[in-house]
């Protein structure tokens, strides 16, 4: 999928990306396996235009076991977000549209482990509290791994742009159509948070 969804932008003010608090109201943990199916289908659902099976996500998730999150409340799934983590050819790519952002190549993609040149936001649905959740993935992104590295997002409806533009995104040059980039303080605490397999809610409290 080329762009994104952000359902229920529950935010009435600015809060940029790396400035949101952690919460406990919303349970946020690496994704497991067995939640994959139920992730496409809120996706397919949810997302205009995205036909996303369970096996892309099987992939994802083996490829870079960091590399989807997901949203829970009383053992109820709320939403998800998945990103690729692109290494320089990848960022390159990007900017230049010569990505295929749907199955982009393995050769655009840091290896599990490796330092990321920039984060892309492949697709975040969500509803109800969902939306809270972002600030215990953006506190799991400030790990050493990911902490040079710059996000960027493509919104596909009007709740989406203005969830960005709270989070503090701005559009950018580019030959990648309706790119939106989160530039990353480079003198932003690196301090890492505790690491979450899957077996607990990332609770890391304040920046």
């Amino acid at each position: 999928m080329q762009k994104i969804l952000i359902e229920s932008a529950d935010l009435s003010t600015r809060h940029a990306l790396d400035g949101l608090s952690p919460t406990s109201a919303v349970e946020v943990r690496l994704a497991a396996s067995g939640q994959l199916g139920q992730l496409a289908d809120m996706a397919n659902r949810e997302i205009p235009g995205v036909a996303v099976t369970e096996a892309d996500l099987v992939q994802f998730l083996r490829d870079d076991p960091e590399s989807i999150f997901v949203f829970q409340r009383g053992g109820r799934l709320l939403g998800g977000v998945a990103f690729l983590y692109l290494n320089d050819r990848g960022f390159d790519a990007l900017v230049l549209d010569d990505i295929d952002l749907t199955a982009p190549r393995r050769e655009f993609l840091a290896r599990a482990g490796e330092d990321v040149s920039a984060i892309y936001t492949w697709a975040l649905a969500g509803h109800g509290r969902a939306v809270l959740g972002l600030g215990n993935v953006a506190a799991y992104l400030r790990k050493p791994r990911f902490i040079a590295a710059d996000h960027y997002a493509q919104p596909s409806t009007a709740a989406g742009r203005d969830l960005l533009v709270a989070l503090g995104f701005k559009p950018t040059p580019s030959f990648q159509p309706d790119l939106w980039c989160f530039q990353r303080s480079r003198h932003i605490d690196a301090s890492p948070p505790a690491i979450n397999t899957g077996s607990g809610a990332l609770h890391h409290g304040r920046f």
